[in-house]
């Protein structure tokens, strides 16, 4: 669980985004004398952490609705907080806000930092004092910094426009080449499945990124180095890694899209005009499923304030935000985001104690060593949680000083007991909430990778199918797949579920990913096998 892994390819990006959103508002209320207002322009220039993934067409329509999502958070919290004094009810609505936040960045696959900055900038804004009078003020700071974290978001746009594009095709590539040399290299069962689980999801993840790009020649070219991606995934010992790697090198650099050999029909693509045309389900369907991680955060965020509240601690709301950042897609991963959340802690509460007096030199010191922190809490959050961590506590401590100077001695003690309240009535709340229909999904997306397996099977067997149906049908079945798999590790990660079809499982995404070669090998884009090799691929 605390082991480091290797920093994400990007991790540069948020990291120097989050400085430049941050920094000229933050020294700007400095030059007024009014860091007392940090907070609220620190809400907006957040918004920057966002969308880093995404091409910039699709990140423009992201950031901006970070920006009015925070915006509506922050004023729920400031209109209650203007409202009531209320302890109890301050927590109660930090707690449902929190648990709107999970379900709808869940529902959207927002992607990180997700609710957890979005919760904690409502949190700590119910208990700051508020008169309905300043609403409309401490507002339009928040929108006009969320405004500059849009354009800091989209500004290297103007340098490298298709860079999103590109990155995800590379990373596809890299993965596709990884589980081709391993399948060659070793006999390993386990490590096989989960390397082709992490090439088949980088496969996907690309996909969705072109799909939400602007179309033009560099999409169509990605397009087609996507598709040798797939075809590595499904014929890996026909596929040579070395020529992958090579392409996603080049994609990583800044000239044109590298252009195989064997360039790939425009038959193969048209599966993807299918895709385009294909609706997402209402926000409403995909909220149903996430309902029982909802009551987790709502109930678990809850209880932790209230406890917080019950021992005398002056901030509830870092309870209730160690509870929030805990639930992940299982009770598994909600245990190991506990222990990094309190290691993490343990450890940024210490930096804390050793940077304070750095920081009380002036208030410049201030909102310096708050820049450094900030960046490098998203240089190091991607290796891991907790390492991240150790950036995140001590800038939320000194965040409390830019209103007024606090004790040190009495923010650590706080920060601690919160941190341990937090975590242990969050993960209590999480065995306790069952999440059952997780064993449902798993159901359904057995079904789906079943039904779209037999009818790329019935398309093979068709000597002429419809132009694009083919590959329409091959795309359909690897989502199923990537779908497949990300329910059953949900589901195996729950400690209190019925029995689960393992067996049926391993056998589904076997056969599919049979199929899958069997249409490669059906385009002619791999050298053929006799024709009995082939009947068994289709019939699975």
């Amino acid at each position: 669980m605390l082991r480091l892994g290797r920093p994400s390819e990007i991790w540069f990006k948020p990291a120097l985004s989050v400085i430049a959103a941050v920094a000229p508002p933050n020294l700007a209320l400095l030059a007024l004398g009014r860091l007392d207002l940090a907070m609220y322009t620190m809400a907006g220039s957040l918004c920057a952490l966002y969308a880093h993934n995404r091409p910039y067409a699709a990140r423009a329509r992201v950031l901006a609705g970070v920006v009015l999502g925070m915006t509506g958070g922050l004023a729920v919290a400031l209109l209650t907080a203007a409202l009531t004094h209320d302890a109890v009810v301050l927590v109660t609505v930090g707690a449902l806000l929190a648990a709107a936040q999970k379900a709808l960045c869940d529902a959207t696959r927002l992607g990180p930092p997700g609710n957890v900055v979005l919760t904690f900038i409502s949190s700590a804004a119910l208990f700051a004092p508020q008169t309905p009078g300043q609403l409309p003020g401490h507002l339009g700071l928040a929108l006009a910094a969320g405004a500059w974290a849009w354009l800091v978001g989209m500004a290297p746009g103007l340098l490298r426009p298709h860079g999103p594009e590109r990155r995800a095709t590379a990373h596809a590539l890299s993965t596709a080449a990884a589980y081709a040399a391993y399948t060659a290299d070793t006999a390993d069962g386990a490590g096989r499945v989960r390397t082709r689980a992490a090439a088949a999801a980088a496969v996907n993840a690309a996909w969705q990124t072109l799909l939400s790009a602007c179309p033009g020649v560099s999409r169509r070219a990605l397009e087609r180095l996507v598709v040798r991606a797939e075809i590595a995934l499904a014929a890996p010992a026909d596929t040579d890694p070395t020529r992958l790697r090579h392409w996603a090198r080049e994609l990583r650099g800044t000239g044109p899209v590298p252009c195989p050999d064997d360039l790939v029909d425009d038959d193969e693509l048209l599966g993807i005009d299918v895709e385009l045309a294909v609706t997402r389900p209402p926000l409403r369907r995909r909220l149903g499923p996430l309902a029982p991680i909802a009551t987790r955060t709502a109930i678990g965020c809850g209880l932790a304030g209230y406890a917080s509240l019950a021992l005398g601690v002056g901030r509830p709301y870092w309870a209730l935000v160690t509870a929030a950042s805990l639930y992940q897609a299982n009770v598994t991963l909600t245990w190991s985001r506990g222990v990094q959340r309190v290691v993490g802690n343990i450890v940024g509460v210490l930096a804390f104690a050793a940077l304070v007096p750095l920081a009380h030199l002036a208030p410049t010191a201030l909102v310096l060593v708050c820049l450094a922190l900030n960046f490098g809490a998203e240089a190091l959050i991607s290796r891991n949680y907790w390492l991240g961590s150790v950036c995140v506590t001590p800038m939320a401590l000194l965040i409390t000083e830019f209103a007024q100077a606090q004790d040190p001695a009495r923010l650590v003690a706080e920060r601690l007991a919160d941190t341990v309240v937090g975590a242990v009535v969050g993960f209590a709340a999480a065995i306790a909430v069952t999440n059952r229909p997780a064993g449902d999904r798993l159901g359904d997306a057995l079904t789906a990778v079943e039904r779209a397996r037999e009818h790329t099977a019935r398309l093979l067997a068709d000597r002429q199918p419809a132009a694009g149906a083919l590959e329409s049908a091959r795309r359909a079945l690897a989502g199923a797949l990537v779908e497949l798999r990300a329910a059953a590790d949900a589901a195996y990660g729950e400690w209190w579920q019925r029995a689960l079809p393992e067996e049926r499982v391993v056998t589904a995404e076997q056969s599919g990913h049979r199929t899958l070669a069997a249409t490669v090998r059906r385009r002619g884009l791999l050298p053929d096998r006799d024709a009995k090799a082939r009947a068994e691929d289709v019939r699975g």
